[in-house]
């Protein structure tokens, strides 16, 4: 096991309120993920005041090489892209270019006329007309009534993979070609009435191009990853730094995993950049974003977002109120739903105890689908990255032993 720091301040542990013989027991826990064979290798990070606490490596990022997980591991994301781009999107709303309440259609008209699946299958559904705009804050808070293909809970599932879209976009279409077809296919729910995690942050993405001008790409690299200092970021890794790519692997129904065959993905600049799931990046990469957000918007003086805007996105917007697994309609997400809300950009703790998992009110958190994770406990100055690369996040307990083995080294 490898436990060493670099980048920015990292201190000793117990000079941030954390104990170091507590923190060993972290390591320990999660090795055991790697040595039952049913994780590849594993980085994780643990920051506190600003502070690098704890950062460690186990484990191999290509397991066939026998090359091991290293602090400048380039890891896919996948959903943990999904904050960035909702962080871009109120950048524009505090520009003034976008509201919440607009209809999508404003700046894709392809949406104009949305279908809400109601009945039949997905050889032979039936629709009836939205009685509901899809509005810039549905895709926000993925209660636009999309969905994923690969989901494979309900025919509008099915509907998305007969299209090509078992993946967000399939290869070789770009943003605004996968938003038509996108737009021709039925909602799985009314917009504003259910939580249906999807292609949504897609959608935005899009709109973000739209409304900007630039490609998403363009976008993310001048306002907001080269503002923060990012520069391991980005939608593809270029050849000279491909040998630092962690392998993708998949789960297997044994237990075991193999490589995947969605790999080389980020080896090539994609023709339709996903705002829901397209980033690669590193641990000390991301914990710059999270900074950035435990700033309330702002890092070394460089500002993404008011505070008063930063401080509206933490709260509960989903109906009434409701927390995830209330309004759910059971599709896969990467991160538990018990009692916790949704943000625009993230989920919001509410109640830890509803969670069964340790946590504080008010946390941020989301994770990735090869089984990254991250959290922002802003009562304690706290921020946690978990990088792994296995497909897909949901059969391994990491995220609540995560939590649990962090939380219980703060003193």
């Amino acid at each position: 096991m490898s436990t060493a720091h670099s980048g920015i301040g990292q201190v000793d542990p117990e000079s941030v309120g954390l104990d170091s013989d507590r923190l060993a027991r972290l390591d320990k826990g999660l090795a055991r993920f790697v040595d039952d064979g049913t994780l590849p290798g594993w980085l994780v990070l643990v920051a506190r005041h600003g502070k690098v606490a704890h950062l460690s490596t186990y484990g191999m990022r290509n397991v066939e090489a026998s090359d091991p997980v290293e602090n400048d591991t380039l890891f896919r994301i996948y959903s943990m892209t999904k904050p960035i781009t909702s962080v871009a999107a109120m950048m524009l709303y505090e520009e003034g270019q976008l509201e919440l309440t607009d209809p999508v259609s404003d700046y894709l008209p392809e949406f104009a006329k949305p279908e809400v699946f109601v009945g039949g299958s997905a050889r032979i559904p039936q629709t009836r007309p939205a009685s509901e705009p899809m509005r810039i804050w549905h895709l926000l808070t993925h209660t636009a009534g999309l969905t994923y293909g690969f989901n494979r809970l309900h025919p509008v599932d099915e509907l998305y993979r007969a299209h090509g879209f078992e993946m967000p976009t399939p290869h070789g279409a770009t943003l605004a070609e996968s938003c038509a077809q996108w737009a021709r296919l039925p909602l799985i729910a009314e917009p504003g009435t259910a939580f249906s995690y999807g292609i949504a942050t897609d959608v935005l993405g899009r709109v973000i191009e739209v409304v900007s001008g630039q490609s998403l790409d363009e976008f993310f690299r001048n306002r907001i990853l080269d503002p923060l200092g990012m520069h391991d970021t980005g939608f593809h890794v270029p050849p000279e730094h491909q040998d630092r790519l962690a392998s993708l692997y998949a789960a297997g129904l044994d237990g075991t995993f193999a490589p995947s065959k969605l790999a080389r993905g980020a080896l090539v600049p994609p023709t339709a950049p996903s705002g829901g799931g397209g980033l690669v990046s590193t641990a000390h990469d991301y914990l710059r974003f999270l900074r950035m957000l435990q700033g309330e918007g702002t890092l070394d003086g460089v500002r993404l977002l008011g505070s008063r805007t930063f401080r509206y996105m933490t709260r509960n917007h989903l109906p009434g109120h409701e927390h995830i697994d209330r309004i759910g309609l059971g599709s896969f997400s990467e991160d538990a739903q018990a009692g916790k809300g949704f943000g625009l950009g993230f989920a919001v703790v509410e109640d830890p105890a509803d969670a069964k998992v340790v946590s504080t009110p008010g946390e941020l958190s989301w994770g990735g689908l090869a089984s990254t994770a991250f959290w922002v406990d802003p009562a304690e100055d706290l921020s946690v990255v978990f990088m792994t690369q296995l497909i897909p996040a949901h059969p391994l307990p990491i995220r609540p032993r995560l939590r649990a083995l962090v939380y219980q080294a703060l003193i």
